[in-house]
């Protein structure tokens, strides 16, 4: 599991047009990752529609958004049609990344769900360094944050 203020973990996963994304390809740039449960669905069509709705205040940070999730890379791609999404979306079916990251399966004991992503996102600086996170958020609440920490990147820089 990643921790604030070390290097987050390298993960290669194929984006909704299958090519290859790596962590690292975005090295030098802030990069927000937002972890979701079911594309198309309510809770996540809020997540992905509210990132996709502060873009232009997060590239204009200079920073990267990459939504992932054990979607395949066709469900994705119809997806980010669908709703006009401007980044990249990484499908992860084995939950490889997920399962690194500490945000595969509910973390809740007593309500029977069935297995997925938790909803969570991570904030990465230029550098590799992981600089904010939550396992377990609500939509409006991961981009509102993931927002906020990018913005305090850019004041510090």
């Amino acid at each position: 599991m990643p921790t604030i203020g070390q290097a987050a973990p390298e993960f290669e996963l194929l984006n909704q047009d299958g090519q290859t994304v790596r962590l690292s390809d975005y090295r030098g740039r802030p990069v927000i990752i937002f972890a979701f449960p079911k594309a198309n669905t309510i809770g996540c069509n809020n997540q992905a529609c509210g990132f996709r709705d502060v873009f232009p205040q997060i590239v204009s940070r200079n920073a990267v958004v990459l939504g992932v999730s054990s979607d395949s890379v066709a469900e994705l791609a119809r997806w980010k049609q669908r709703k006009q999404l401007q980044y990249d979306l990484l499908s992860d079916p084995e939950h490889k990344m997920l399962d690194a990251w500490d945000a595969w399966g509910f973390k809740l004991i007593i309500v029977k769900l069935p297995i997925s992503a938790t909803r969570s996102y991570w904030v990465i600086d230029e550098r590799g360094i992981l600089v904010d996170q939550q396992i377990g958020v609500r939509p409006q609440e991961s981009v509102d944050k993931a927002l906020a920490a990018v913005e305090r990147l850019a004041e510090s820089a």
